[in-house]
Formats: C-alpha cells, sequence, structure tokens
C-alpha cells in the first residue's frame, strides 16, 4: 500500500476462530511480555541496592534505568519492518537468545559503566521482542472478539509480571545480590525457544518491498537525540547541548517522514497515523505510561528508603494496584463492545486523576496506606485504558503491516518509559538537591554523595555514628518528599491530557 493510499479498517470482519493451539500460542507470546514488565520493575526495587553496590552518580543511576528505553526506542520501527520482511517469529527467536545471554552477562557487572552497557545490549534484543509478540498476536487471532480477548490478556501480562517482579525480586534480593534479579530472564526465555517454533505460526508481509538502510538510520537518528536530549534537561535544564540534540533530530524527522511519503513501499507508513483514531491510542499509550513509570520511579524509593520496607514488604503494597490493573483490562472487554472508546477511555482515566491526586495531597509522613489507595486508583485506570488502544493500534493496520504498528505502539510504550523517568524523576531529583539541608558536622565527602541521591544519602548515613546518621537521614527524606506534590500534579496533568485527546480522536466502538 502506497503512502498516500486511504486506510480501510481491518479486523472489523469475523475472521477465522482460534482452537486450544492458537490460546497455547498466546501462552508462549505472553512469556517475553512478562519477562520485560517483571525485568523493568525487579529493575526499580533493585536500585537501592544497585546505587549501595557500584555507587553510580545521579546521572549514571538514570542511565541504568533509562538506557534500555532509549535503545529501545531508536530501534523499535526498524526491528519490526524488519520482523515484516524477515519474520516475526524468527525475529522473536533471536531477540530471546540475545536477551537471555545478556542477561546473564548484566548479573555479573562489576561498575555502573558496565551495566549501562549490558542495559544497552538488553535494549538491543528487547527491540526484537516486543513488536514481534504483538503482531504474532494480530496473525493468530483474526476472529475480532477473539483478538479483543487475547489483546486483554497481552495487556494483563504486562501488568502481571510487574506484579510478580517485586515478589521474586523482592525474595532474590533478601538471599541474593542484586545480580541475581536479571538472572530471572535465563528461565523465562527457554521455554519460549522451545515451544515458539511449534505452536508460534511464522507470519511475515507477503510484499516487504526492498530494506532501504537510509531509512531504517533516520529513524534511529530522530528518536536517539530527541530522546537524549529530554534527558538531559531534566537533569541540567536547557542547555547549547539540550538545544541541538532537538533540532537535530526534529530535523532528521522531518527528512525521514518526506522520505516515507514519497517511497513505494515505506518502512513506515505515514497514512496510519492520518488516522485520529490510531494516532489517537498512540498518544493515549505514550502519556498513560509516563504517568505510570514516573510513579512507580517515586514510590519504589519511598516504600525501602524512606519508610524502611523491605523489598519483599515494599512488593506485596504494589499488588492490590497491579491486580487492578489485571482485572480492569478484562472488565473493560465486554464494556467496549456497547460503549465508545471516546467516552470510555476518558472514564477509566478519572481513577487514574484520582491516584495522582491522592499522592499529591498526601505527604511522606502518612505512612504506607495513601500508596496503597492512589496506586489501586491509577492501575484501575491504566489497564483499562491501554487494553482499549492497544486493540485500536493494531484494528487499523493492515494485516501485513502489524509489525510496523505494533513497533510504533511499543516505541510510544517504551518512550513513555524514558520521559516517566527522567521528567518525573529528574524533577523529584531536582527538588532532592536544591531542598537537602546537610546537618552540620557530616564530611564534605559524605556530604558530596548525600547529594546525589536519595539511596546514597541512605548510603553515606550508615557510615556516620548514629545520632548524626539519623539526622542526615531524616533530611534527605523531607527533601524527597518536597518533589511529590508537582510531580504528583504533573502526573495528574498528563492523565487529563491522554483523557482529552482520546475524547477526540477515539471515535468508533471496538466492536464496528
Amino acid at each position: 500500500m502506497s503512502a498516500t493510499a486511504s486506510i480501510s479498517l481491518p479486523g472489523t470482519e469475523e475472521g477465522p476462530r482460534v482452537g486450544a493451539r492458537g490460546w497455547a500460542a498466546l501462552v508462549v507470546l505472553m512469556l517475553p511480555v512478562l519477562l520485560v514488565s517483571v525485568d523493568n520493575t525487579v529493575l526499580s526495587f533493585a536500585l537501592p541496592e544497585i546505587s549501595t553496590a557500584l555507587r553510580p552518580s545521579g546521572v549514571e543511576q538514570l542511565w541504568i534505568i533509562d538506557v534500555y528505553p532509549l535503545v529501545l526506542a531508536g530501534l523499535l520501527v526498524t526491528m519490526g519492518t524488519l520482523g515484516d520482511r524477515f519474520g516475526r517469529r524468527r525475529l522473536l527467536l533471536i531477540g530471546a537468545t540475545g536477551f537471555a545471554l545478556v542477561s546473564a552477562l548484566a548479573a555479573f557487572a562489576p561498575t555502573a559503566a558496565l551495566l549501562i552497557a549490558a542495559r544497552a545490549a538488553l535494549g538491543f534484543f528487547g527491540a526484537m521482542l516486543m513488536p514481534s509478540t504483538l503482531s504474532l498476536l494480530r496473525s493468530v487471532f483474526q476472529n475480532r472478539d477473539q483478538r479483543r480477548l487475547a489483546i486483554a490478556i497481552w495487556a494483563a501480562a504486562f501488568s502481571a509480571g510487574s506484579a510478580l517482579g517485586p515478589i521474586v525480586g523482592g525474595l532474590l534480593l533478601e538471599h541474593f545480590a542484586w545480580g541475581s534479579v536479571f538472572l530471572v530472564a535465563v528461565p523465562v526465555l527457554i521455554p519460549l525457544l522451545i515451544l515458539a517454533p511449534i505452536l508460534v505460526p511464522e507470519s511475515r508481509d507477503p510484499n516487504p518491498g526492498r530494506i532501504d538502510p537510509i531509512s531504517i538510520a533516520m529513524s534511529m537518528a530522530t528518536m536517539v537525540p530527541v530522546v537524549y536530549a529530554i534527558k538531559e534537561f531534566a537533569v541540567h535544564g536547557i542547555t547549547p547541548l539540550v538545544v541541538i540534540l532537538v533540532v537535530l533530530g526534529v530535523g532528521v524527522g522531518v527528512l525521514f517522514v518526506r522520505r516515507q511519503l514519497r517511497a513505494e513501499t515505506p518502512m513506515l507508513d505515514m497514512a496510519l497515523f492520518r488516522r485520529g483514531m490510531f494516532s489517537g491510542a498512540i498518544l493515549v499509550n505514550l502519556l498513560s505510561v509516563v504517568a505510570l513509570v514516573g510513579f512507580l520511579y517515586y514510590v519504589s524509593q519511598h516504600l525501602q528508603l524512606v519508610l524502611g520496607l523491605k523489598p519483599v514488604q515494599a512488593g506485596l503494597a504494589l499488588i492490590p494496584g497491579m491486580a487492578m490493573m489485571i482485572v480492569s483490562g478484562l472488565i473493560v472487554v465486554p464494556i467496549a463492545r456497547r460503549v465508545r472508546p471516546q467516552v470510555l477511555v476518558p472514564a477509566a482515566l478519572v481513577f487514574s486523576l484520582a491516584g495522582y491526586l491522592v499522592v499529591a495531597f498526601t505527604t511522606h509522613a502518612h505512612g504506607v496506606a495513601p500508596l496503597i489507595v492512589a496506586f489501586v486508583l491509577l492501575g484501575i485506570g491504566i489497564g483499562a485504558a491501554e487494553t482499549v488502544s492497544n486493540e485500536l493500534i493494531l484494528a487499523a493496520a493492515p494485516p501485513e503491516k502489524a509489525g510496523a504498528a505494533s513497533a510504533v505502539s511499543e516505541t510510544a510504550y517504551e518512550l513513555g518509559a524514558v520521559l516517566g523517568t527522567t521528567i518525573l524523576g529528574g524533577i523529584i531529583t531536582a527538588f532532592y538537591r536544591n531542598s537537602l539541608v546537610v546537618p552540620d558536622g557530616v564530611p564534605e565527602a559524605v556530604a558530596a554523595r548525600a547529594t546525589e541521591t536519595l539511596a546514597g544519602a541512605f548510603s553515606a548515613a550508615a557510615q556516620l555514628p548514629d545520632a548524626l546518621g539519623a539526622a542526615l537521614r531524616q533530611a534527605a527524606a523531607e527533601a524527597f518528599g518536597t518533589g511529590v506534590m508537582v510531580t504528583s500534579l504533573i502526573g495528574g496533568l498528563l492523565v487529563i491530557c491522554a483523557a482529552v485527546i482520546a475524547a477526540l480522536t477515539l471515535g468508533r466502538r471496538l466492536g464496528r
């Protein structure tokens, strides 16, 4: 299909229904989804121990989290297109093999720099995993009703993995070194490598056209500078480097779009974005993930460091919210047959807004209960909204372009993860540094560590006499809390923006 062709809405017709083999294939395709979501949550909960063991700077600490989604954001569209051409199952298996091997190496990284490098390699292979799972799901489930339920289960796997991550990670962190959290990937991916060739049929674009290396390079040169500029802005504010990176990324992005519009068989069919339903669903996903990841970045440190919970206890505190995210994603399926997405998604996001308001107007002195309530509300809204938006994204794309469309969806997710950590996490870090009043008597070298990160402050406090260490911990907790209200209000504003976009663009029922 040319870039200027009109877009039909594939998948609205009643296709053939799958049997037990198709649902077994879904279980296999959920394994990498579970892995990625477990990996993200585990890392957030392992961050305090990583900070203590490797002593990263504030910038390195952000990079440990952000380099993985940064690399994914740069490569997802490319990998989605390569999957369309060479086979989505083949790309999935290559990515799973590489991801397992690099995870084992990351577990034994001796320095922050090497851990960052391993996370970057995980991003490379992870970019092969995520578009393949969603696009293969589109090819397995051709019946619209079955596909809607499959997507709800697929989306619930993200939430299930996030819920499982703190428990598994907490148990590992209490008995083993922090590197054990990366080894979780190996037992998850081995069944995938065995069962996927048996249960998951290969699929590809029957007319993929030629490979366009220039477009591949341009897609990366668009995403990486923009995301890196956002990271730099969050830490250092507006600098000449930030301006240069934004200009470079946007400039290359404009050239990329123009090239796709002129190409007979474009790498990314820009006509998809002319459909408001597709673009609106992408933006809803993006903003929802920013709000979710920003919340998790704050709450994982708050529960463990400020409130003093063990990793398992902190994980258990998040279980109700994760459970509600799963439940809401499944409950929304029958509701979506009767209620228009432009009404359903904004209504769901009202719950997420309420969750952020609970955090904004409840200080850190109120303990665990407000955070549990807030995350339950946040989970209800995001679980329902992402199930609906993911189904709309696939429905708007022709089957032969499922990989590219899935890649755009996953790019929005990973970009949202970067933005959630860098912007909301960066705001909290900035408020922390500006608000921290180091008690008198703290040595200069210890004070320097304390002003870098909250984990650094608590680690430094352990080296001081009891009274002085307690004073430093108290000062660090109060400084960290100063950014919570502003950050939560910003998260709530993002949710409002997502609701408005949904109301204006998602004008069809899912069943139509």
